[in-house]
């Protein structure tokens, strides 16, 4: 059953390595966080990467704060050489958690690529969209919570 709406954010814990860092679980309270699962081999995954960045530079010094998550959708996605040079090739610079043995993806109930999370201040999920249109759906909400 997917995560329902105004449910806590899991914990990250579990993550098998941090690229840029593990966010600190302090700095993520009092504060909006988006949470975005990828896959090196998900192409819906790179076409949106530019969406992103656009919104990490708007909403970023409004108090958003981003974390990506990296969860391999087959084997080869879990080779570290390349999902580095995805997270390079991708311009990801905020935390970037690889999650090889989805701890993660089960512990936010995911099974799609990519799929956002979006959990208000007070650390409850706000929204939860996925696929080609998740963007989308996320959008006028940020825009209200940062008006």
């Amino acid at each position: 059953m997917p995560m329902r709406l105004k449910t806590p954010m899991p914990s990250l814990e579990g993550v098998t390595e941090w690229v840029h860092g593990q966010p600190d679980p302090g700095e993520l309270q009092g504060q909006p966080v988006l949470i975005y699962f990828w896959a090196t081999s998900c192409h819906i995954c790179h076409e949106n990467m530019p969406k992103l960045q656009v919104w990490r530079d708007l909403y970023v010094p409004k108090g958003l704060k981003m974390i990506s998550i990296h969860c391999p959708r087959m084997k080869s996605d879990t080779d570290m050489e390349k999902v580095k040079a995805s997270i390079d090739e991708c311009g990801i610079i905020e935390s970037c958690g690889i999650d090889n043995m989805h701890r993660l993806k089960k512990a936010f109930d995911n099974d799609l690529w990519p799929a956002y999370f979006l959990f208000d201040k007070e650390g409850n999920l706000k929204r939860r969209a996925a696929g080609n249109a998740g963007l989308g759906m996320l959008q006028p909400i940020l825009e209200e919570m940062f008006t």
